[in-house]
């Protein structure tokens, strides 16, 4: 398999860590890609040129994080990050939405932040913010589970991202609770070993 990915990415990070878990890391070829500069070989995969991508084993092109992350909970591995049914599988796919929806902020905040200074752009970064913000408080009220799944997975991942572009803006303070799930959740494999550089 094949992956289009960018080392900064979360959603790569998302999509690495379940392959970690599920223990098929090791049959994805990882292939740097910078998409804003939509690559031929992206675009030719992917028309949204976003990363990640994947081109399964049967050239089947997959994108975005939770398609991909459902792929590979499909693949032959020890254990399962989507439950099948019940209240964990709801748990599990809300905290997905919740994790997805806290990187989507936090990557277009980013976004904005390298351009010059305008009242619309600010406007719109402190809304980001603000939607993290909410989510934080929803994670200290509701912590996640010590459970590896899709949904613990992207909340890591989300509260990674946090760190690793708003380190300045440290967010534990606040939120004691979820501050000591993260530290001991972040303790597994799969997102000890995914964790952005620099």
């Amino acid at each position: 398999m094949k992956l289009f990915s960018s080392p900064a990415s979360p959603f790569v990070r998302k999509v690495m860590a379940c392959a970690i878990a599920r223990e098929v890391h090791e049959r994805i070829m990882q292939i740097p890609t910078a998409a804003g500069n939509s690559p031929p070989d992206l675009l030719a995969a992917n028309p949204l040129s976003k990363v990640p991508c994947l081109i399964t084993t049967d050239g089947v092109a997959l994108y975005d994080s939770p398609v991909i992350c459902e792929y590979i909970d499909s693949l032959e591995g020890t254990l399962p990050l989507f439950p099948r049914s019940g209240g964990a599988r709801w748990k599990a796919l809300k905290l997905q939405a919740l994790g997805d929806g806290m990187m989507d902020a936090a990557v277009l905040r980013r976004g904005e932040s390298v351009r010059p200074v305008e009242d619309a752009r600010t406007a719109n970064m402190n809304r980001q913010k603000a939607a993290i913000d909410r989510s934080l408080a929803v994670l200290e009220a509701e912590l996640p589970h010590q459970t590896v799944d899709i949904g613990s997975i992207a909340i890591a991942c989300a509260l990674g991202y946090l760190d690793f572009r708003f380190g300045h803006e440290p967010w534990r303070d606040a939120h004691p609770k979820l501050a000591a799930w993260f530290a001991e959740f972040r303790q597994n494999a799969c997102i000890a070993q995914t964790e952005p550089a620099g």
